[in-house]
């Protein structure tokens, strides 16, 4: 599939998606939102494909926010379409992991596109904000949910409510982000976490994903006993046996997904 607005490149097991509006600031246009949700698609549908990246083209901005000319004549009913939402909950459900790699402006829509992703990394050159008071309305890509999720409620309420920015390194004190690496070791460290995580039998991190995010919302014991039904699923593969044995036998594994 040709994109207008992305550029797509699988790079062994890591699909990377690129918002490709520099010009812009990476804004995220209605037509950039179908292009992102056909990519992701692609990328979760690709049996080569293990994990899913997301950046920003340029050095400026990871993604500045929705595109405003298109918000203003936004009414209600749209309102109330998921929109951005959408595409972070897509990125949510995806059983292979996602990471956003983000150099720049990650504020409003973009940084809505990142919480959704289930790994955020930065530059020190990075900003974030959920600035959307400022403009008479409130996110609505999902930030009043995740963002508290992520971050806890003080620091949730904090960003939302003054709509300030914040800079890579409070990012990283709050865990907005995970990592912060120079702006040209931002890919390259995206692709060595792929190849980390490409590392460990197929089944293990969309089963780790799918328990952290059911048990983010089901009680605590519900989330143990999902994570019990789910060891107990693991323990029955030929990978475990194989994943166990290489240890034992002090080499590499060879999973087969099985």
């Amino acid at each position: 599939m040709s994109y207008e607005h992305l550029l797509y490149d699988v790079q062994g097991p890591m699909a990377l998606i690129t918002i490709n509006r520099a010009d812009k600031h990476n804004a995220i246009s209605l037509g950039t939102l179908d292009e992102l949700h056909a990519a992701v698609d692609a990328a979760a549908t690709d049996e080569e494909v293990r994990v899913i990246t997301i950046t920003g083209a340029g050095d400026r901005a990871f993604a500045s926010g929705s595109d405003l000319s298109e918000v203003l004549h936004r009414d209600f009913r749209q309102a109330l379409e998921p929109i951005v939402q959408g595409l972070a909950d897509q990125l949510e459900r995806t059983p292979k992991p996602t990471i956003a790699a983000i150099n720049g402006i990650c504020m409003g829509g973009g940084l809505e596109v990142a919480l959704g992703c289930d790994l955020r990394i930065a530059t020190p050159n990075s900003g974030f904000a959920t600035p959307e008071g400022k403009l008479g309305i409130i996110p609505g890509g999902g930030a009043t949910a995740r963002l508290p999720r992520i971050v806890g409620r003080g620091w949730g309420m904090e960003m939302m409510l003054m709509g300030e920015p914040i800079d890579a390194e409070r990012a990283l004190q709050i865990g907005l982000i995970t990592r912060l690496v120079e702006p040209d070791e931002l890919l390259p460290e995206a692709r060595r976490m792929a190849d980390h995580l490409a590392g460990f039998a197929p089944f293990v991190p969309r089963t780790m994903k799918a328990m952290v995010h059911f048990g983010m919302e089901a009680s605590l014991a519900g989330a143990l006993m999902f994570e019990k039904y789910a060891q107990g699923a693991l323990v029955q593969t030929a990978d475990k046996v194989e994943g166990i044995t290489a240890f034992l036998e002090k080499r590499d594994p060879d999973f087969k997904g099985k």
